[in-house]
């Protein structure tokens, strides 16, 4: 039987090809992944899964549609990267912690045994797994980029902060709509759909 991922009592490995293989473990085994793959105060490798998450997407986006970053002193290469290096280091870690801290709030008062802060941090970081694969044009592919990311994040909080998926479900509600509704767009891809089929409403 294949080990997918040890108890990272030391913290999990580091380099591309532990964040390749925790994104396959991720999606394919998500109960065992946060289970054993999520160790308390190891943040970095978290942090830096969901950097490469925002950097693939971001990319994909930025060559699909060049203009979608603003022009900054008729350097758009320039203007591009540093917006793009923006995003990745600074934006994404701060709307993580951010929303990590407001999670956190929220478990207070529904998980009695919670883990602690780094611990949502991390399933906050790994949830964002399936969104390597929404900068496509494609509102479709975004919205089910972004619904796996959710489910990936119910079974997250669950597993680690032993919650029942009964609870788990509203508890995420509000982190998911800021991590995958806004921060990559879901609610605006659903919005493009519903508009598509001829339905509006106010994402």
């Amino acid at each position: 039987m294949t080990q997918w991922v040890e108890n990272p009592t030391d913290g999990r490995d580091r380099g591309p090809v532990a964040i390749a293989r925790a994104w396959a473990e991720v999606l394919v085994r998500p109960r065992r992944f946060f289970r054993v793959g999520v160790a308390p105060g190891d943040q970095a490798p978290g942090l830096i899964f969901a950097a490469v998450v925002v950097l693939v997407e971001e990319l994909a986006r930025l060559a699909l549609i060049p203009e979608v970053y603003p022009v900054v002193a008729g350097q758009p290469v320039a203007s591009r990267a540093l917006l793009l290096a923006l995003a990745v280091v600074l934006v994404m870690p701060a709307a993580l912690h951010l929303t990590a801290a407001l999670q956190t709030l929220i478990l207070i008062a529904t998980a009695p045994n919670r883990g602690g802060v780094s611990e949502t941090v991390q399933v906050l970081a790994y949830s964002t797994a399936p969104c390597v694969f929404a900068g496509p044009l494609n509102p479709g592919l975004r919205v089910l980029c972004t619904a796996a990311g959710t489910v990936l994040l119910v079974v997250g909080m669950a597993e680690v902060h032993d919650l029942p998926y009964w609870k788990a479900v509203p508890v995420v509600a509000v982190p998911a709509a800021i991590v995958f509704g806004y921060g990559f767009r879901g609610f605006g891809a659903a919005s493009a759909l519903l508009a598509a089929a001829g339905v509006s409403l106010p994402l």
